[in-house]
């Protein structure tokens, strides 16, 4: 009989789950696969948006509930279930757009369904190759009038791209949410989320937990990067992976194994199994 007061296993993807080379280890599969076999709910929580979790969700929970935006949408894609949304409001989505054409900054908005860009960059390779989805080249003028955007994007590839980056930051800084992000695939590169004020992944875990009619104190959550951080505050048990930064690990109630020794494993090992 296994005792322990856990009912829900909530997880980071890339850096947690997914290694630099966009792979699952076989350690994590199997262990994920025995916590389901347990009855334990197993939930993603990502930066990325949606349709570049989907892949993923549908390897290892298609039926459950997961995180994406960042904390801006909880949902059951296979339902067609959202349990909680906080879009980006189309005032705003514009000023980002006009802003974003003054300064010649390549944005990035992304839908539920959508990843919207204005021509092609390094960032929408790294998409297709990476995140397995495909651009839509529009223009921005009209957008905001017809989606409901959930997600901005800048991914500056230059430091005079990375201090037009900076710059938009600040003078949104009090109407809108930033998160940067790094992921083990590219490990020099910025991915700037951007994101409606009070959108967090500890946010959307209290709505989450609250959905399923569980405590946050029942809940197992493992990250590895400064977006994580309200994640692991939130739940009951904190774990971070070995790859993470100091920040990320002194907040933790135990760390584990990084990535390439598949820490994700190791941890369920220990807490769950």
């Amino acid at each position: 009989m296994i005792n322990h007061p856990y009912k829900l296993l909530v997880m980071d993807i890339d850096g947690t789950l997914v290694n630099r080379h966009g792979k699952i280890s076989a350690a994590d599969r199997e262990a994920l696969a025995k916590v389901r076999d347990l009855g334990i709910p197993v939930s993603l929580s990502t930066g990325r948006g949606l349709q570049a979790s989907l892949s993923i969700i549908n390897q290892l929970s298609p039926d459950g509930y997961h995180i994406s935006f960042d904390g801006a949408l909880v949902s059951s894609p296979s339902q067609g279930e959202e349990v909680y949304v906080r879009p980006i409001s189309k005032v705003m989505v514009r000023q980002m757009v006009e802003v974003a054409h003054e300064h010649n900054l390549d944005l990035e908005l992304f839908t539920v369904t959508h990843y919207f860009v204005e021509r092609e960059t390094w960032s929408t390779d790294a998409h297709r190759q990476f995140f397995g989805i495909q651009p839509t080249i529009v223009d921005f003028t009209k957008l905001w009038e017809k989606e409901r955007v959930i997600k901005g994007g800048l991914v500056p590839t230059t430091p005079q791209e990375a201090a037009k980056a900076r710059d938009f930051c600040r003078q949104f800084g009090d109407s809108l949410h930033f998160s940067w992000v790094k992921t083990p695939a590219f490990p020099d590169v910025d991915f700037i989320n951007i994101l409606a004020p009070g959108v967090s992944k500890g946010k959307a875990l209290q709505t989450l937990a609250s959905h399923l009619g569980i405590s946050l104190n029942e809940v197992i959550a493992v990250g590895d990067g400064t977006n994580d951080m309200s994640l692991l505050t939130s739940a009951g048990l904190a774990i971070a992976m070995g790859n993470a930064p100091d920040e990320v690990k002194a907040i933790a109630d135990y760390v584990t194994l990084d990535v390439d020794h598949s820490g994700l494993a190791a941890a369920i090992n220990q807490f769950l199994l």
